[in-house]
């Protein structure tokens, strides 16, 4: 009767032993610091990067011997400078970067990197790995991929730098990962309930200053005599980083090469005709600073803006029919 009932013991502690964690047996995750690198908020330009981790399991010797398995889930909550999961920000004081992070490169909204608990966000990162049956203890280790993106739009165009410069932004995740984790004696667990760990790290990405400039053509109309002013305008258009002051010059020109002085050249002899640029009808002068001259400036809005050029070409000697043309350079500074 006594040997019946040691029997039946060790049946029950073999029964149990599948389902229990087993004394000694933890895992750890450590994931690195997430970079997007160089943002310019005007390029109309989606952002990614590929973000990397590694999970490590301690498997303990003879206890009990068929503890081969493990699963485990990476749940993320928001970072700081995030309101929900849906819409997480990169943060420098008062500014906001749009961003998020994903379990896979679909990037979709079902692929958001969260877990239980995180509205909107129902996707948890799952690890699975293995050490074989019958193991005799050891650790495991198994490296993870998961995804980030600063999507282009109306957000990413509003975001501003600091003081005209380069501007990091940044979001950390200390204390709002959670690694919960299952060992298994048979087969791979189907789930990660079980034991949890934390893990923490951060996302930048830098904000750079920057503006685009395009022009328009000016295209004076024709005359017979000039007695009289001709007028025309073109269109500068420019994008500057939201907030962020810049300036426009405008040179002297291919053929006079004065800012004070421009004169377009017949196209077929050494005939000139000169001509006046300025940021308003009849204003100063505009060009580079110099011979009297002043530069236009402005705030960037994060979107393009029109700026007019008014030009005139003012009464003076009618020269030789032709077509007359100058080039000038449109210089943006910010």
């Amino acid at each position: 009767m006594r040997r019946a009932w040691v029997v039946l013991a060790l049946l029950l502690a073999w029964t149990c032993s599948g389902q229990a964690q087993a004394q000694g047996n933890t895992c750890t995750v450590v994931v690195n610091e997430v970079n997007f690198g160089l943002v310019s908020p005007i390029s109309g330009a989606d952002y990614t990067v590929t973000g990397s981790g590694t999970l490590t399991c301690i498997f303990a010797p003879l206890a009990p011997l068929l503890t081969g398995y493990v699963s485990a889930c990476l749940n993320l909550g928001l970072g700081s400078n995030s309101l929900a999961a849906t819409a997480r920000q990169l943060g420098n004081g008062t500014l906001r970067m749009p961003y998020n992070l994903y379990v896979d490169s679909s990037y979709a909204p079902s692929a958001i990197w969260g877990g239980p608990g995180v509205t909107g966000a129902p996707s948890s990162l799952p690890v699975s790995i293995s050490m074989g049956l019958l193991s005799l203890g050891g650790t495991a280790t198994k490296n993870f991929s998961f995804y980030g993106k600063i999507p282009s739009g109306t957000a990413l165009a509003a975001v501003s730098t600091v003081a005209d410069a380069n501007t990091e932004y940044s979001s950390s995740f200390t204390g709002a990962g959670t690694l919960t984790y299952t060992f298994s004696s048979v087969t791979p667990p189907t789930n990660c309930l079980g034991s949890t760990a934390s893990f923490g790290f951060a996302v930048k990405a830098t904000a750079v200053n920057n503006c685009t400039i395009t022009a328009t053509p000016m295209v004076f109309s024709n005359a017979t005599i000039l007695t009289g002013s001709v007028r025309s305008t073109s269109t500068l258009t420019v994008r500057c980083v939201n907030n962020n002051a810049y300036q426009i010059a405008l040179n002297g020109g291919t053929v006079a090469g004065s800012v004070a002085a421009r004169q377009m050249k017949n196209t077929v002899s050494a005939a000139r005709v000169g001509y006046r640029l300025s940021s308003t009808l009849d204003g100063p002068l505009w060009g580079d600073g110099t011979g009297g001259t002043a530069m236009v400036n402005g705030k960037g809005t994060g979107s393009s803006v029109p700026v007019t050029i008014y030009g005139r070409v003012p009464a003076q000697t009618t020269p030789e029919p032709g077509d007359y043309k100058d080039t000038v350079m449109a210089t943006i500074y910010f």
